[in-house]
């Protein structure tokens, strides 16, 4: 591991060096988790019938669950986060109760290869008809191998059948650092947001946008629509936007919530972009960047880097949530220490979430409306 490290801090600098330290920290942790979520589960027989279903929940979700989340299909909810060597699926009805959900290792990397370490944000999405898992991986501990992937699964569960690899979804032109792939689908067009590097020399962490031809195919060349320019984006060297994770309100106004500043600080925070009506999202210009931050940490609430999120509808669709990660004490950084939390998300005057703040663990809160029959 050292001297991993100390090649790689010629390249980017020893702060970046120390990003791979913490990531290398995180991976030993996210091992010891992903075998506790394999562990086999208790027959039925031997749980005892709840004598009364509780109408709140708490959080963190899980005691550990980086980069969490959360696709709705046919009233059941699939959640997935950040392990590190593999991709797990958690199948549920209701997202509050998730501890108590069945967990299944749906995919193992290869031995080698370009995706076979550092298996990070994998998203699952149901596109044409078949289930898609977008997700990071490395070829090796150098960070700057990792790329984004998609896994292609054509069965009715994504629990079941066989995970097909698809490759590597990148711009020919532009193959640098690539992390954190998610979809945007507006107006009958596809598009795959993520995080990346504007060459193999700039190490700062932009948003970039490119036009899809398939769930696995970039049409003509990325556009970059982000770059941390502020202050509070700017914690940790070097700055980062990644995470982009998209919202619409119920006129379909197009929000693109993305996380900044570093993962291993403790200002890790959300921020806010909004696509102008009409507006064309290969386009920056039409791309409006809110200047201060829509969620960031709350020591109170044990809430510390709050970032990396989702969004879900509730059971009766009548409301929407955030799924994030947190860490519950300062100075943990990206490390498995990350628990999922959720919260319920809600609309200003003009048409934009308000997110609040960071609600404090283990704090009762009211379950999602129609989780509860």
């Amino acid at each position: 591991m050292e001297s991993i490290l100390l090649k790689f801090s010629r390249r980017l600098g020893a702060v970046a060096a120390q990003r791979i330290f913490l990531y290398a920290v995180f991976l030993q942790l996210s091992v010891v988790a992903g075998c506790k979520q394999e562990a086999v589960l208790p027959a039925k027989s031997a749980i005892p019938p709840a004598k009364e279903e509780k109408v709140t929940f708490t959080n963190p979700l899980l005691a550990t669950g980086p980069d969490p989340w959360v696709i709705r299909r046919d009233s059941l909810y699939y959640y997935t986060h950040t392990v590190g060597n593999n991709i797990v699926l958690y199948k549920t009805r209701a997202v509050s109760q998730l501890r108590d959900a069945p967990v299944k290792t749906v995919w193992n990397p290869p031995a080698a290869g370009a995706n076979s370490q550092n298996i990070w944000a994998p998203e699952l999405h149901f596109l044409d008809g078949k289930w898609y898992m977008y997700y990071t991986a490395g070829a090796s501990p150098d960070l700057s191998t990792q790329r984004s992937f998609v896994l292609e699964n054509s069965s009715a569960s994504p629990l079941e059948g066989s995970w097909v690899e698809k490759g590597k979804v990148a711009d020919p032109a532009a193959d640098f650092f690539s992390i954190d792939g998610t979809i945007l689908e507006h107006e009958g067009a596809r598009y795959f947001i993520w995080s990346g590097h504007v060459s193999a020399t700039d190490n700062t962490q932009r948003l970039f946008i490119a036009r899809m031809t398939n769930p696995w195919t970039l049409e003509g060349a990325r556009v970059e629509i982000s770059a941390p320019r502020y202050a509070w984006e700017q914690v940790g060297l070097p700055s980062v936007n990644e995470g982009p994770e998209i919202l619409k309100n119920k006129e379909g106004d197009v929000f693109l919530v993305y996380s900044a500043s570093g993962c291993w600080t403790d200002d890790y925070a959300l921020g806010l972009m909004r696509l102008k009506k009409g507006g064309d999202p290969m386009k920056p210009a039409d791309w409006t960047k809110k200047d201060t931050p829509v969620f960031t940490k709350k020591p109170e609430s044990k809430a510390y880097g709050p970032g990396h999120n989702g969004f879900f509808k509730s059971p009766d669709g009548t409301e929407d949530w955030i799924i994030y990660h947190a860490n519950n004490e300062p100075g943990q950084g990206c490390s498995g220490a990350r628990n999922p939390r959720m919260q319920k998300v809600n609309w200003n005057t003009d048409g934009t979430p308000n997110f609040g703040e960071p609600v404090k663990i283990y704090t009762e809160v009211p379950r999602p409306s129609g989780e509860v029959k």
